[in-house]
């Protein structure tokens, strides 16, 4: 049967991917965070995961206002990535697999979470970035990709605990599907920012630390955090911490802390990489 390994938590920064795609990762600015990206990429060569389910938000590039899907799941055989304005990345195309895809939407919405299904969707940084991430520049992604969407543009979002939740459900549905597959998901996004307003540029580091602490310590409180809380001590984009929740859903009780990144400045935002492995 196919199994959920391991969970990354990785920031989705779009300057990210542009250092990277421009070749500036050993500039000065960049290169305390690009170096502590090595020993996850070692990670990701060796354990080779067969698929990696891939939690992120949309930047309206396959969504806007007059569409907001709380969760959507991709189920194509591809997708491209996507212009956001000064042209598509270049990097590969991602490859999906639809197979896995439409068993994980049956499930899920048989257990009651309505999912809403994608059939042609182009992926932005939210998505592309985490894969530069954790495996530099391929020729292709190591991986196939499950692309799950969800909401923290738009109130109301979902809370963390219904993204737990739904990382349970995941679990669930993956160990369910009849071929043996290793899988990787990945929660993406934050850590601490805010794009706009008076607090613009504001970073919490004791936040941010404390919420990769207890991604092993103390789940029961960050599945608890309320949206005012995280708009409060991480910023209106800190929010995007709830997609790291649905990654620890999907993981057992006892996962185990791997490796940790933790960088400031990002551009603008906290930027934090974790790898749990599942320990079941």
């Amino acid at each position: 049967m196919a199994k959920i390994i391991a969970g990354v938590g990785t920031s989705h920064i779009p300057s990210v991917g542009a250092a990277i795609d421009n070749g500036n990762t050993q500039q000065e600015y960049w290169k305390p965070l690009f170096d502590g990206y090595g020993p996850a990429r070692k990670w990701m060569e060796e354990t080779k995961p067969d698929v990696a389910i891939i939690v992120f938000n949309d930047h309206a590039s396959a969504f806007s206002l007059e569409l907001i899907p709380t969760f959507a799941i991709g189920v194509a055989e591809k997708f491209q990535p996507a212009d956001e304005g000064y042209g598509p990345r270049q990097v590969p195309v991602v490859n999906g697999h639809p197979e896995l895809a439409w068993h994980l939407a049956e499930s899920l919405i048989l257990d009651e979470f309505d999912m809403t299904i994608v059939n042609e969707m182009p992926v932005d940084h939210g998505l592309t970035v985490p894969l530069s991430v954790m495996c530099d520049q391929p020729r292709e992604w190591p991986c196939k990709v499950i692309p799950l969407a969800v909401n923290v543009v738009q109130y109301p979002q979902p809370t963390g605990k219904r993204c737990y939740n739904l990382g349970q459900a995941i679990a669930k549905a993956v160990e369910s599907f009849d071929e043996d597959l290793n899988v990787v998901i990945f929660g993406t996004g934050g850590m601490s920012h805010q794009l706009q307003g008076e607090r613009a540029g504001l970073i919490n580091a004791d936040f941010d630390t404390a919420f990769l602490d207890d991604l092993t310590a103390d789940v029961d409180r960050l599945v608890k955090i309320p949206h005012t809380e995280y708009l409060r001590e991480a910023g209106s984009e800190g929010i995007e911490l709830i997609m790291w929740l649905l990654m620890r859903g999907a993981l057992g009780e006892e996962a185990k802390e791997i490796y940790r990144h933790y960088h400031v400045p990002a551009s603008n935002t906290g930027a934090g990489l974790i790898i749990l492995e599942n320990e079941k």
